[in-house]
Formats: C-alpha cells, structure tokens, sequence
C-alpha cells in the first residue's frame, strides 16, 4: 500500500502567534505540529490541503504579527517516533518532573506528572505552562474547587490534583485537547477531574472557584475576564499566563474594572503569569 503523501508547512512568525496558529489549524485538519524557535512546522495531508482556507487565517490575525510560510512534500512519517525524538522531561523548581510515559527517571520528586501532548500544548517546556506550575507550587489547594479554562493537555488540571484539590473542572474548544486531556488525566490516576469541549461561559455564574487557571493568550484572557471574575470566590485566586511582559499593564487595567488586582508577577523568557484576587 502506497504511503500518504503529506505537505509539510514551516511556518515564521512572532512566537505568540503560533499557539493561535496551531489552534486553528488544528480545526483545519492539520495533524501533527512541531514548535520551533522562530515559528513551528505543520503537517496535512497533501490532497486536504486549501491554500484559500490557509491564506483567510492568516489574514485573520496578520495585524498581530507578520507570518510567512513555506511548503515541500513528504511521505507519511511514524509521527509517534518524531515526536518522542523531540520530547524531553524537565523540572519545575526541582520540585515537579514533567515527563512522558516513554521517559525513566531515576531521581524522585514531591510531584510527577505524565503527559503525552499530542497535537495539544502544555508540557511545561513553554514558559507559560512553568511559569503556571510554578505559582501551582507556591499555593494552597488542599480540599477546594479549582478550574483550568482552556487546558490544553490537562497539565495544569493534574497538578492541582496531585496538590490536593478535592474538585476540578477542565475545558478547551478544541476536540484534540479534550481528548488529549482525558487521556493524561488517566495517565496520572484522576480521571474524576470534571472535563468538556467549549469555554467558560459553560460554567454558571453561581458555581464559584477558589482557584482559576487561564493560561490561553491575551486576547482571549482579555475577553474572558470578566468572566472568569464571575466565578471566581471573593477570596479566591486567578493565575493569568499567555502573554509576554508588555502586555501585562493591558492585562491589570482589564482585570481593575472586574475589580481584581494583581498580587504577584512571575517572568519567564520576557513571558509572564499573573496573580490576581479581589
């Protein structure tokens, strides 16, 4: 049987954009990704790919950043294999290992998380995903209810598991990473943790959090703010991350008028995450 024949797109543009990008090109049928320095590569098959589609996404947010793209053909690959070869585990704060199920570890940790990302993001090799489970360290989640909007591969989800957190809801819009998501919250021993396709707006204004986890991008953290500050306890916690150093005044005068203020400020590679109360 012949092999697939694929197209393998490499994408340029500012490192804020590729999250979008991968996001939505994901929803294009596009089904492998790897991030790189200077932008990511993408793959499709060669007789599903529209140039039109393509070129109205990337109209769609050029004014965020200039994105330039290349293709070149390739025969179908054992994804799996590419994809370990790239996949290293790492430590936050020497106090939790992030690793796949392929990877042996000899070193124990007080937190181990499993996670196989797939086409989904949150390994915490991004600065973002660190800079989250680091605040994640530093607080108290012994017995309270906590929300991961936009969760990706369910990292943060987990960690708030392994942190004590007796009630968890997670959600993405993207059917890959709810997916993604079930299967590391197996993985890691707590399928229980609450889990749906769609966005905060799903969760009622009365159900209240003492913690959320947004780490999505700015102007989906700036949109959902007040959202998240509807459901959020008035002594409860929101940690914001997806967004560089720049952006964070945006991001304090949007969470002023929800009447949220920031109480500390993390900073990784110029990325930022956020801590905020009433």
């Amino acid at each position: 049987m012949p092999k697939k024949q694929y197209l393998c797109l490499q994408f340029l543009c500012p490192e804020p954009l590729s999250e979008i990008l991968i996001a939505e090109l994901a929803d294009m049928g596009y089904d492998s990704f790897w991030e790189q320095e200077d932008g990511f590569e993408a793959y499709i098959e060669a007789s599903d790919f529209k140039e039109d589609d393509l070129q109205e996404v990337i109209s769609r947010y050029a004014a965020l950043g200039e994105i330039n793209y290349h293709t070149a053909q390739v025969e179908e690959k054992n994804w799996n294999v590419e994809w370990e070869s790239n996949f290293e585990p790492i430590t936050v704060e020497d106090q939790c290992l992030v690793r796949a199920d392929f990877h042996h570890i000899a070193k124990d940790y007080p937190y181990e998380i499993v996670i196989n990302p797939k086409m989904s993001f949150g390994t915490g090799h991004h600065a973002t995903t660190y800079l989250m489970l680091s605040w994640q360290l530093e607080l108290d989640q012994q017995d309270i209810k906590v929300m991961d909007a936009g969760c990706g591969t369910g990292i943060l989800a987990i960690m708030a598991r392994l942190r004590g957190a007796k009630e968890i809801v997670a959600f993405d819009n993207n059917e890959w990473a709810v997916d993604n998501s079930r299967e590391n919250f197996e993985l890691n021993h707590c399928p229980d943790i609450r889990m749906y396709q769609g966005t905060v707006e799903k969760i009622p204004k009365e159900d209240q959090y003492d913690i959320i986890l947004a780490n999505i991008n700015r102007n989906v953290l700036l949109e959902e703010l007040p959202l998240y500050a509807d459901r959020l306890r008035k002594d409860g916690v929101l940690l914001l991350s997806g967004f560089y150093n720049y952006d964070a005044p945006l991001i304090e005068t949007k969470a002023a008028d929800s009447g949220l203020i920031v109480k500390g400020q993390k900073e990784k590679n110029d990325w930022v995450a956020l801590k905020l109360t009433f």
